[in-house]
């Protein structure tokens, strides 16, 4: 366990003096330390387990940019944008939300087959705690304050 806490100083320690650069690369190291630390996982688990979990990342990161591009594009140009692209853009939206749905089924099988399910229960837990450290710490930097939010399209 000790080893645990040492890697996650480690990663703490690093991610402090590279925290402008390379900060998805440090996120992510951050990550792992702390999936590893609160999945418990045996090196048989890990060996199986970080190949699955990295490429079920990659698919959800390019379902999440596609939906963020395109939320983007409505953002900037709301006003502009007909009914029909209004209603085509929604539609693509629930498209993706469907496909994030459909490969969150897809992995989780996959995750059961490696790990026990109290530990792909554990790793979704554990997920949402690292997103909600990953919040907190932006909140404590005054990022989320409301001087920084845009205008949504409506003027509200």
């Amino acid at each position: 366990m000790k080893k645990y806490y040492l890697i996650l100083l480690f990663v703490f320690c690093i991610s402090s003096l590279y925290a402008q650069r390379n900060r998805r690369e440090v996120i992510e190291a951050q990550k792992v330390a702390f999936l590893t630390r609160n999945l418990e996982l045996s090196p048989e688990e890990a060996r199986l387990f970080w190949p699955i979990y990295d490429e079920f990342t990659a698919e959800r990161d390019k379902i999440i940019r596609q939906r963020n591009a395109i939320t983007h594009d409505i953002g900037n140009n709301f006003r502009n944008m007909t009914e029909k692209k209004l209603e085509e853009a929604g539609d693509e939206l629930v498209r993706l939300n469907l496909t994030e749905a459909e490969l969150k089924v897809e992995y989780h099988e996959k995750f059961k087959e490696v790990l026990t399910p109290s530990k792909v229960v554990r790793l979704y837990y554990t997920e949402n705690r690292f997103k909600n450290y990953l919040l907190n710490q932006l909140r404590s930097r005054g990022v989320n304050k409301v001087d920084n939010v845009r205008k949504l399209p409506d003027g509200s």
